[in-house]
C-alpha cells in the first residue's frame, strides 16, 4: 500500500524476493544483485520509516552493493514490537490463500526474530516474477476463484452432509460463516481489527472505518470528517439492502504493486487477508490503476456486478483513502471527504 513504490512496509525479503544467502548478525542477508529497483525502494522507504520513528539503527546495508541486511525494525526502535505481529499476519494470509489452490502466492517459510527478540524478517519461497502483463485475464479468473472458494466449500460440505454415507467426518478446511480472521493483519504498518462478526455491515463500519476515523480524530481532530462519518453511518445499511454476502477470503491489499506474473501465470503477494465481501477487493485495485479491461472482464464473468456495486465500491475505497491519510498525511483528506459527501447525498 505504498504508492508508487509498493511492497510490504517492513518485509524487504518479501518484496525483493531475495535469495537467502546466509543468516548473519544483525539480520538475514539477501543477494539483491538483480534487484536494483528494490534497492532504490529500500533507500526511499527507509526515509519514510525514520519519519514515522519506526526504523532502528540496526537496519543497515549496502544499497549500492550486492547485499542488504533487512532487519528493518531493529531492537530498540519504537516499531520493533510491531514486526512479529505484522509478519505473522502476512504469513497466515499467504498460508490461507495457498490452501485454496486458486491463485499462486510465494510459499511462506518462517518468521525470524531479530537479535534479542527485536525486529524480524519473513522468509519465503523465491519466485522469479515480472510485472503483470500477459496473464491479467487469468488473474481476474483466479481472483474470482479465490473469492468463491469458501462459498463453494460450504455448498459442497452441505451436499455431503445430506448424502447417505457421507458427512460427519473431519474436514481439512471448514466453511467460514463469519467475517474476520484468526490473527491480526496489517495494511501498511497499521494493524487491522479482525475480530469475528456475523454481520458484514457491522464488521466493516466498526472494524475498518471506525478505527481509521479514530486515528483521524486523534491526529487532526478534523471536525468536517467526523461529522460526515456520523452522517454516513446512517446510510451504510441502505447500500446492502437485500444482499446475501457469503464471507470470501480476500487478499486485502490488492493494488498493482502487489501483483506480478511468472512464466506459468499470475502471482499475488504482500496480503493483508481476512474474510469479507468480495467487492471490497476491487476497491484499491481501481484506485491506482494497473488492472486492465481483460482482468475485470474475466473476474465479472464469474462474479457479476450486483445492483449498487458502484456506490459500495466508493464505500470500500473510503477505507483505503483514510488508511493513506493516516499513513501519509492530509494529501488524502480531500478524496476521503469527497466520498463521504457523495454517499451521504
Amino acid at each position: 500500500m505504498w504508492p508508487p513504490l509498493g511492497g510490504n512496509a517492513f518485509c524487504l525479503a518479501t518484496f525483493a524476493q531475495g535469495r537467502v544467502a546466509e543468516a548473519s548478525h544483525p539480520g538475514l542477508c539477501l543477494d539483491l544483485r538483480r534487484w536494483k529497483p528494490v534497492l532504490s525502494y529500500c533507500r526511499e522507504f527507509s526515509h519514510r520509516l525514520r519519519r514515522f520513528g519506526l526504523l532502528g539503527n540496526r537496519a543497515t546495508g549496502s544499497l549500492g552493493g550486492r547485499r542488504l541486511l533487512p532487519t528493518v525494525l531493529g531492537p530498540g526502535s519504537p516499531g520493533a514490537s510491531l514486526a512479529k505481529r505484522m509478519f505473522e499476519g502476512e504469513m497466515a494470509s499467504l498460508t490461507a490463500i495457498l490452501k485454496t489452490d486458486t491463485v499462486k502466492v510465494p510459499k511462506p517459510i518462517k518468521v525470524l526474530a531479530g537479535p534479542g527478540g527485536g525486529g524480524g524478517v519473513l522468509v519465503m519461497e523465491h519466485v522469479d516474477m515480472r510485472s503483470l502483463n500477459r496473464h491479467a485475464a487469468k488473474l481476474g479468473a483466479q481472483l474470482a476463484a479465490l473469492h468463491l472458494d469458501n462459498k463453494k466449500l460450504g455448498e459442497r460440505l452441505q451436499k455431503e452432509a445430506g448424502t447417505v454415507g457421507r458427512g460427519g467426518g473431519q474436514v481439512e478446511r471448514p466453511f467460514v460463516d463469519q467475517f474476520g480472521f484468526d490473527v491480526v493483519t496489517c495494511c501498511g504498518y497499521l494493524p487491522q481489527v479482525n475480530d469475528w462478526q456475523k454481520d458484514w455491515v457491522a464488521f466493516y463500519a466498526q472494524q475498518r472505518i471506525q478505527p481509521q476515523m479514530d486515528m483521524v480524530e486523534q491526529g487532526s481532530g478534523d471536525r468536517e470528517a467526523l461529522e460526515l462519518w456520523s452522517a454516513l453511518q446512517l446510510k451504510i445499511p441502505d447500500l446492502f439492502r437485500d444482499m446475501d454476502i457469503v464471507p470470501a477470503l480476500l487478499h486485502g491489499d490488492l493494488w498493482a504493486g502487489n501483483v506480478a506474473e511468472d512464466s506459468a501465470g499470475p502471482v499475488i503477494f504482500d496480503p493483508a487477508s481476512f474474510y469479507g465481501h468480495s467487492e471490497y477487493e476491487l476497491a484499491i485495485a481501481g484506485m491506482f490503476g494497473g488492472f486492465g479491461r481483460s482482468f475485470y472482464s474475466a473476474y465479472h464473468s464469474e462474479i457479476p456486478r450486483a445492483p449498487g456495486f458502484e456506490k459500495r465500491l466508493q464505500l470500500y475505497q473510503l477505507f483505503h483513502y483514510l488508511n493513506h491519510w493516516n499513513h501519509f498525511g492530509s494529501g488524502y483528506r480531500g478524496s476521503s471527504l469527497s466520498i463521504m459527501k457523495s454517499l451521504t447525498k
